[in-house]
């Protein structure tokens, strides 16, 4: 009877072909999905400068030598063709969806991986049109307004009371990120020997806190220019507040439109805004300051930097700052000395930017909640690993942020020795 009913069994499960294309199909995806971890392990054995442990379906992958200094698990695998198209995009997207999970703190397992992404593989044929984007004044004024034009709200959520979205000038150990900035600011208008009745511009002017500290310290007439709607509806408030409108002013504008304008400057400032330019406009950039900036005019020009002209990360132009790239220093110096500029000092702020990015980062985990109701976890996980990940290439080199301080043509006013 056993017998009977074994051979029953057996004979429909022989009978019933769906049955056995199940199991066939099962299988085959079994090996697929051992093949696609395999090939994504050999994949990730090439960042072993620091060890640490991969865990994926119940396994355990040590990569590199010693005791792990990071755990990654990840709960779904990563095709090996996303890998390979941009490492970047391919784990940045990972973490974002919650399939990459990193135990312990994210900026130090960052802080040990990012250090090695001469080694991460980028097919640019593949991402031509996300990573070589228009510059045209249209496409470039809503890359900007994408980012900037989130919304006051969650930008105050983690910033200073300053709205300061740019490094931080750490003079003391114990200085508060609200230090930093007002320490920043003031560094930055001591170099540029600012003397009461002077006009200063200010390209990509943010909320206006430079502006307002030039104005109230030294009594020069201000204007700012900014693409980001958001921004130009505080900084006018302030200005109102402050009772500046008789010396400060700021418009909507593009910096393109100073090459046509009648208006000239004794001081020109710009803080974070070159890397919105685009490599292919440096020259014009420096051509429309030239412009505007009378003879032996001063220049300060504070921009994030790569050591080499580089074209940008792939996962940062699609999710944070669309059209960014970064400039590097070599560059900048030869546009400006195409415009007559002679550049009289140059200074690495890498390490400021560091601690600025850590500050903020903390600052953004303490009101992730409220982030999170603004817009969605997606969204909370997209900008904790933002300001983690620059905070880290900042420490390893990767970008740094230098200040260049240029008078246009000779300026024989100046003290013989750095004034500031």
């Amino acid at each position: 009877m056993l017998k009977m009913e074994l051979y029953g069994n057996f004979a429909a499960t022989c009978k019933n072909p769906y049955r056995t294309a199940l199991n066939a199909n099962t299988r085959q995806q079994g090996g697929r999905k051992m093949l696609e971890e395999n090939m994504m392990i050999q994949f990730l054995k090439k960042f072993d400068e620091y060890p640490f442990l991969v865990k994926a379906s119940g396994k355990e992958y040590l990569i590199g030598e010693g005791s792990p200094l990071f755990t990654v698990n990840c709960h779904k695998m990563i095709p090996m063709k996303e890998l390979v198209t941009s490492t970047s995009l391919a784990l940045g997207e990972a973490y974002m969806n919650d399939d990459l999970e990193i135990e312990g703190d994210l900026y130090e397992a960052l802080d040990h991986f990012l250090g090695q992404m001469d080694k991460f593989s980028t097919d640019r044929k593949v991402l031509k049109k996300l990573i070589f984007s228009s510059t045209t004044k249209k496409n470039q004024q809503k890359e900007v307004r994408s980012h900037y034009d989130i919304g006051n709200d969650f930008y105050k959520l983690w910033l200073d009371e300053t709205m300061s979205y740019s490094c931080g000038y750490f003079l003391h150990e114990d200085d508060t990120l609200y230090q930093a900035q007002v320490n920043k600011v003031d560094y930055i208008l001591q170099k540029l020997y600012l003397k009461e009745g002077m006009s200063l511009l200010d390209i990509g002017c943010g909320w206006g806190f430079l502006l307002i500290e030039a104005a109230k310290k030294y009594k020069v007439k201000g204007t700012g220019i900014t693409l980001s709607k958001e921004q130009y509806k505080v900084f006018r408030k302030r200005i109102q507040e402050e009772g500046l409108e008789d010396l400060l002013t700021v418009e909507l504008m593009d910096y393109r439109e100073l090459e046509k304008s009648e208006w000239r400057f004794d001081r020109v400032v710009s803080v974070g805004m070159a890397e919105h330019v685009g490599r292919e406009n440096y020259k014009l950039f420096t051509d429309c300051i030239s412009h505007v900036l009378q003879p032996g005019g001063l220049l300060l020009l504070h921009f994030i930097s790569e050591l080499k002209e580089h074209p940008g990360d792939p996962w940062i132009k699609k999710y944070i700052f669309p059209g960014g790239v970064v400039p590097s220093l070599r560059e900048m110096v030869s546009y400006l000395a195409e415009d007559g500029f002679h550049v009289m000092d140059v200074e690495n702020l890498r390490n400021h930017y560091n601690r600025t990015l850590l500050c903020w980062e903390k600052n953004f985990k303490e009101h992730a909640d409220e982030v999170r109701e603004m817009f969605d976890e997606k969204f909370v996980r997209m900008w904790d690993l933002y300001l983690a990940s620059c905070a880290a290439t900042f420490h390893n080199g990767v970008i740094d942020i230098h200040q260049i301080l240029a008078s246009k043509g000779i300026n024989n006013e100046l003290p013989l020795v750095r004034w500031y």
